[in-house]
């Protein structure tokens, strides 16, 4: 986080959230982790703490009295702040940490932690443009540890979409095209039913010799309303209602892939089809291995058959990868985990990034 900071100092970034010390992340993980087991009403809480003091945010709500940073607190806090976009500030106050209020704008490389579900904490760094997804830092579930490997984005081949959501110190702008895919995994992602989701380029029918025909969900003519929207943002007093309906369109694309099959989008993100199911294309031969490799430091690249990564989905993802080789895809299993599937000239072969980490 010091480095990150540093960078964006470096890059004329402001105004800068302040760095927390390892005492402080400690607390910050301990806490929220013995919160993330308790129950209010009933339900598990969704709490994100962000460490910054309320001078360093817009239009903070601050409580009369700070109250005290334990478990019990933020349980009790959590539906209040349960929605996307809304933290719990921290910050010291004398010698111990404190809850002084609730917020939503943050400060550029802010330390945020997110209680995802009972035992699984989140450690981000906000970039800055509320509009796009925090950095993750690490995952922490249980007793495991996965601290994110910011060099995975230089590795050969890596996928436009992998950097973007890795995004150390290159913050991506809500308009840029891979963006856009980010906040598609994640919306696949969320409707908790699995999803496959294959990006083609436009201009061509090549696509269709991987599935089979006629696809019962064929889109004529297609549908452009998130290439239209995803283009240049209007100006700055239709902002807001550009990004409902950008996030409108967003989870609409995101739902059809809960339909069993794939979606099919171009790169332009103009929809094509959803609920088509792909066939090996005719003369070629079947896939028989992917590489496989996750953005955790330690990870090694391993070589598996792509039935192993979850099933009929991730074949089927993967044949069509080796088949139509300026394609991608991306396949949400329903428990949660996420692949992007891109084809790696440099291995000669299926390279599937495993992302979920990224995700969270």
């Amino acid at each position: 986080m010091a480095h990150h900071l540093e960078l964006a100092r470096e890059r004329g970034e402001s105004p800068l959230a302040q760095l927390p010390d390892e005492d402080v992340i400690e607390e910050l993980i301990a806490t929220a982790f013995w919160a993330s087991l308790r129950r209010e009403e009933g339900s598990p809480p969704k709490i994100s703490l962000a460490f910054a003091d309320a001078n360093e945010t817009e239009h903070p709500m601050v409580f009369a009295q700070p109250l005290s940073f334990d478990a019990d607190v933020l349980t009790k806090l959590a539906l209040a702040v349960e929605r996307p976009g809304i933290h719990l500030g921290v910050a010291r106050r004398g010698d111990q940490l404190s809850v002084w209020g609730a917020i939503r704008s943050l400060p550029r490389r802010c330390c945020v932690i997110e209680v995802a579900e009972p035992g699984l904490i989140v450690v981000k760094e906000h970039r800055g443009d509320r509009l796009a997804k925090y950095v993750n830092i690490a995952v922490l579930q249980g007793d495991q540890v996965k601290v994110i490997d910011e060099s995975a984005s230089s590795l050969p081949d890596c996928p436009d979409l992998l950097t973007s959501l890795l995004g150390f110190d290159s913050p991506t702008s809500w308009t840029d095209s891979v963006n856009v895919l980010v906040q598609l995994a994640i919306s696949m992602r969320a409707h908790g039913r699995g999803g496959l989701l294959l990006v083609v380029p436009p201009d061509t029918d090549q696509w269709r010799e991987s599935l089979v025909r006629p696809i019962t969900y064929d889109v004529t003519p297609l549908w452009s309303e998130l290439s239209l929207l995803s283009r240049e943002p209007p100006e700055h007093d239709g902002i807001g209602a550009w990004r409902d309906a950008l996030g409108r369109a967003i989870d609409s694309v995101g739902g059809l892939t809960a339909v069993d099959g794939a979606t099919v989008i171009t790169r332009k993100y103009e929809v094509l089809a959803f609920g088509a199911k792909i066939a090996r294309r005719r003369g070629l031969p079947p896939i028989e291995h992917v590489v496989l490799t996750e953005p955790i430091v330690g990870s090694a690249a391993t070589t598996v058959n792509p039935a192993e990564l979850g099933g009929t989905r991730h074949l089927s993802a993967a044949q069509f990868v080796q088949d139509q080789r300026d394609a991608i895809a991306l396949v949400a299993s329903q428990d949660g985990k996420f692949t992007v599937f891109a084809w790696s000239p440099c291995e000669g072969s299926v390279h599937a990034h495993r992302v979920e980490t990224l995700l969270l």
